[in-house]
């Protein structure tokens, strides 16, 4: 005797992208709503503002890709900030990479001097002011200099910048420890002036050599207690593309024990921007230019910015398998962008072919919405300290046959390239019936 059973297959499509909702990856400008603590009114650049470290400020090689920060914000660092910078040879490095990116950037959006002169669209940089560098004459005369400049000719700096030469590798730790007690102390006495610490520059002693010690003593001190750092060791560390040479002897001037990094990097890579030729001191190009973006990134972020958000937009439809005739309400929601709360974002979205607009559907948390063009549908919206803006609309599915939909909505933010959200639905997937034939064991 033979015995039939319908063994039913549902036939269903749930495509998912970085977790349980179709997302896109979270750029730079992008925003709807902002946490409440990423909306400031920007301060004013005659005063003296209370430094924005609440949290470490860490800057080191994952910050060196300017197309993550907001024009906003780099216009902001201009605008706000007033730097004085002590160094001597080592420290020209990031100062000679921002004059390559200024001179090859159209627009001014880099532009800076050198003499600490104020000007319209261009940031203030006081260049070897004060004189010396954290070990130079030796390891207290810099902070004695910035208490004479701050209280003289320098009264109008609001950012106070120090670099090593090459003292952190002879250092132990009680020269580093009083390397960040005059800090702090500075910090006391100045609580309106940003004061940020570096690292010592690479050496070619490795993980375990004193420098690297003395550099992770700077670098715990930091993060525990909430300080701005560029780390300038970091940066010599890798390569842009994440590579780490740290462990294989990497020196300041990019040679590590298998030949020399930035000049691999840069041959495997032609043209590049991070190539662009200039007198980089005791390194390569690839590296003044890698700390000049590292530089404007530790600016943006003391001017306030928070940095790229950790959060993406998201789109999903409220039935991912619908058949005709049925309805499907759509739900974006765009979340903790980083552009300014006065940049206009605007949204569209093309309902695809196999689904119709349900006429007056589309509605918003906040913002402007137009659905007068069906079948693209529109949102527009000021940003501001919502934590996140909801963009909803309906349709029915007017597919008569099975058929694999892709609905994306595309996000415009000013200064940034266009965003896209994607769901996809599959319609009219049909249950089928497939005979299993099981024999009795008599």
């Amino acid at each position: 005797m033979i015995k039939f059973f319908n063994l039913i297959l549902v036939l269903a499509l749930l495509v998912t992208l970085n977790g349980d909702i179709v997302t896109y990856a979270a750029t730079p400008y992008q925003a709807v709503g902002l946490s409440p603590s990423t909306v400031r009114e920007a301060p004013d650049p005659d005063v003296a503002q209370d430094s924005p470290a609440q949290q470490a400020i860490i800057i080191d090689h994952t910050c060196t890709d300017l197309s993550k920060i907001p024009e906003y914000w780099i216009e902001q660092a201009k605008a706000q900030l007033r730097l004085c910078y002590g160094h001597t040879s080592h420290g020209s490095q990031p100062v000679s990479g921002m004059q390559v990116l200024m001179n090859n950037t159209p627009g001014g959006l880099y532009d800076f001097n050198t003499t600490g002169a104020i000007e319209p669209g261009v940031l203030s940089l006081d260049d070897r002011t004060p004189a010396g560098d954290l070990g130079n004459p030796d390891r207290v005369t810099w902070e004695a200099r910035t208490r004479t400049h701050l209280g003289g000719p320098g009264s109008d700096r609001n950012v106070v910048v120090w670099s090593w030469c090459g003292q952190v590798s002879s250092a132990d730790e009680a020269d580093i420890n009083t390397y960040l007690t005059l800090m702090n102390g500075l910090e006391v006495d100045y609580p309106s002036v940003s004061f940020v610490y570096m690292t010592g520059h690479l050496n070619g002693t490795g993980v375990s050599g004193n420098l690297n010690v003395r550099n992770e003593q700077i670098r715990d001190y930091c993060r525990a207690n909430h300080k701005v750092l560029f780390d300038f060791a970091d940066i010599e560390s890798y390569d842009p593309d994440g590579n780490y040479f740290l462990d294989r002897g990497a020196d300041d001037g990019c040679y590590y024990d298998g030949g020399n990094w930035a000049n691999e990097w840069c041959a495997a890579h032609p043209g590049d921007p991070l190539c662009d030729s200039c007198s980089c001191a005791h390194s390569r190009p690839l590296n003044c230019n890698l700390k000049a973006r590292a530089f404007w990134w530790m600016l943006a972020r003391i001017a306030g910015w928070d940095g790229p958000s950790e959060s993406a937009p998201q789109k999903a439809a409220s039935i991912v398998t619908p058949v005709y005739g049925q309805t499907v309400t759509y739900t974006i929601v765009a979340q903790r962008f980083t552009a300014h709360p006065t940049a206009t974002v605007a949204l569209t979205d093309e309902v695809p072919a196999g689904l119709s607009y349900v006429s007056g559907t589309l509605s918003a948390t906040s913002g402007a919405w137009d659905d007068s063009a069906v079948t693209t549908l529109h949102w527009t919206g000021v940003l501001s300290s919502t934590p996140a803006v909801t963009v909803t609309y309906a349709v029915t599915v007017s597919a008569p046959a099975s058929q694999i939909i892709t609905n994306t909505a595309t996000i415009a933010v000013p200064g940034a390239q266009p965003l896209t959200c994607t769901a996809t639905v599959c319609a009219n997937c049909y249950t089928l019936y497939l005979p299993l034939a099981l024999r009795d064991s008599d």
